[in-house]
């Protein structure tokens, strides 16, 4: 870090023995300070709280919480602070949950030095932005008041996934007519093509402007509200925020999972809502998107294939530990001549489908056709109001999502206070 501010380190393991050896492995660092060290992950908690790291060094299994859990309760109350995980097990599965948690990085126990002070010095790096940023802003709850003193972050705004595992269910119709019907002027509204080599959103909203995600995504890491507005699309009609696809499908390969998933972290300090519309391919990009994702949209139809995918994805989601009620499971184009039931498919994924949206091809065609989303003059149609319902609905369960994280934090605290 720069001058003489150092890096403060807070070090959690359950063994004495590997606490005072990675103590000695960074004494040797001169811009690096341990401010304490933890036995559990309640004390891990406490003691960040009470120091307020730059850096955590996590190990992942512990007696009383694990450190997944420890990470997910310490950046919800100081955000600012980066948790490097340690553990014997480099299972992938442990990895992708630690990063969900919000772990910067996973380091194999034992670490050598070289990449413990490398990992050390990158999330010390992070930590000194978020600083920065947090500084020089003030957030703004997703509706507009005043941020919440609670730990759980109420301020992000919530990134929304929409995504079938089959091509041609409507994807793009129903992203952008979801987030026209989520914008208004109290709630900003974006909508990202993460379909990055042949994406639609632009076309669907007849909006085609020189700037694209390839202007954003690459500066994940230095963008700010100024560079967010010259580079995103306006809606004329709506005033809708639209960040389109590359206009060619080669530049899609210039922008990395980790770029994309950056700047749809950054978009939540802008945005009440961030839509983003997806390949049916699970990609880089698709996956990252899934990863940060408050909710996950899955779409199918009533043919067979589409229900095989579907159930196909929900087996991954499990295998990566996707929390099931992230999923919103919708039928798209029901059609009610058709003996395939929304009920009985739920059951037999083991997913409730919440909602359907009617088969209305006259509607939908025209209105892709014209490039004017149909929630700008059909929305008293029954398409209509099935789209101002999954609105709703989805609401509701970033709402609900909300309450339930509120309460695992406050129970957290509640514990390490004993």
């Amino acid at each position: 870090m720069a001058g003489t501010e150092k890096i403060r380190v807070l070090i959690v393991d359950d063994i004495a023995e590997t606490r005072e050896n990675i103590r000695k492995l960074l004494q040797f660092e001169g811009d690096v300070e341990v401010v304490g060290a933890a036995r559990t992950g309640k004390e891990a908690i406490d003691l960040s709280t009470e120091t307020k790291p730059d850096v955590v060094l996590m190990d992942i299994n512990m007696p009383d919480m694990d450190g997944i859990a420890a990470t997910e309760a310490i950046r919800k109350k100081i955000p600012f602070t980066q948790i490097v995980i340690l553990s014997v097990q480099g299972d992938p599965n442990y990895m992708r949950r630690a990063m969900l948690a919000g772990a910067r990085d996973f380091l194999t126990k034992p670490p050598m030095i070289d990449e413990l002070s490398a990992a050390i010095h990158r999330a010390g790096a992070m930590a000194r932005e978020e600083k920065a940023k947090a500084a020089t802003s003030t957030p703004q709850s997703p509706g507009g008041g005043q941020p919440s003193n609670l730990g759980y972050q109420l301020s992000r705004g919530k990134i929304i996934v929409v995504y079938s595992p089959k091509g041609g269910t409507g994807n793009t119709t129903i992203a952008t007519n979801l987030a026209i019907s989520l914008h208004n002027d109290e709630t900003k509204v974006a909508l990202v093509d993460g379909d990055l080599q042949f994406g639609d959103v632009a076309v669907f909203l007849n909006e085609q402007g020189k700037n694209t995600v390839i202007d954003l995504a690459p500066r994940a890491e230095e963008l700010d509200p100024d560079i967010v507005e010259e580079v995103m699309v306006t809606h004329a009609a709506s005033g809708l925020h639209i960040l389109a696809a590359p206009s060619k499908p080669e530049m899609a390969e210039k922008i990395s999972g980790d770029q994309f998933q950056k700047l749809l972290q950054y978009l939540r300090q802008i945005y009440s809502y961030i839509i983003v519309d997806t390949s049916s391919y699970l990609t880089d990009i698709v996956l990252s998107a899934m990863e940060v994702a408050d909710i996950i949209i899955l779409l199918t139809t009533q043919d067979i294939p589409s229900i095989k995918n579907s159930k196909a994805f929900l087996t991954l989601a499990d295998a990566f530990r996707f929390n099931r009620q992230r999923i919103m499971f919708v039928m798209n184009r029901f059609d009610k001549r058709i003996s395939i039931a929304p009920e009985k498919v739920g059951e037999s994924l083991r997913q409730e489908i919440v909602t359907v949206i009617p088969l209305d091809e006259r509607i939908v065609v025209n209105s892709v056709n014209r490039g004017i989303p149909f929630m700008l003059d059909n929305k008293s149609q029954p398409i209509g109001k099935s789209m101002l319902g999954l609105a709703e609905l989805v609401r509701e369960r970033v709402s609900k999502l909300e309450n339930i994280e509120v309460e695992k934090v406050e129970k957290v605290e509640k514990v390490g206070k004993r």
